[in-house]
């Protein structure tokens, strides 16, 4: 995942050069520190799926680019067979695996998502980004932190919220659990 992680980077690093954007302007429109951007762009610190999502809407490109290297060209249809979506290991309580990775001009990003059961008894750390995700609990239970609140949502239930509050899901009684994810 080591090397997944540096390409991805790579591709970020070329992509902001070649758009004549500067790191502190990424970083504004990420809504982070530059040194915290410049982690990412080094591959030191793993970036969120949903910061992926706002970096290929910032450079104007597909995530699926920033992913793979090749460019999206599906515009009809795009399938993924069962467990054949591209993996994006972002945090080490998630594991996302992208369901439309081909498909161009995208609105949304679809993701099966696996929170793995915590190891410890912090709260997992929150994170925000721009416009809406909506969430489908397939297996499993979770805690969903949002803003003040904590809901805790089970098979079948699903979630429409305000993606720039701080979020985070936890799986509960020490089980994983999975969802659809669509960020929007």
């Amino acid at each position: 995942m080591e090397e997944k992680r540096q390409e991805i980077a790579c591709r970020i690093a070329e992509l902001r050069d070649l758009s004549e954007i500067s790191i502190e302007e990424i970083s504004e429109k990420l809504g982070i520190n530059s040194e915290e951007y410049i982690s990412y762009e080094n591959a030191v610190t793993d970036i969120p799926a949903s910061a992926l999502y706002e970096i290929a809407r910032i450079l104007k490109v597909d995530m699926g680019l920033l992913l793979t290297g090749e460019e999206t060209r599906m515009h009809i249809f795009d399938v993924t067979r069962k467990n054949q979506g591209i993996a994006v290991d972002r945090y080490n309580q998630y594991k996302y695996e992208n369901l439309a990775q081909k498909f161009i001009h995208k609105k949304a990003e679809p993701f099966i998502v696996t929170v793995e059961p915590r190891v410890d008894d912090t709260k997992p750390s929150l994170n925000a980004h721009n416009g809406q995700e909506f969430n489908y609990v397939i297996e499993g239970e979770l805690k969903l932190y949002i803003k003040d609140q904590e809901i805790i949502l089970k098979p079948g239930d699903s979630v429409l919220f305000d993606s720039t509050y701080p979020h985070a899901m936890e799986s509960l009684n020490n089980k994983s659990a999975k969802f659809l994810a669509v960020i929007m």
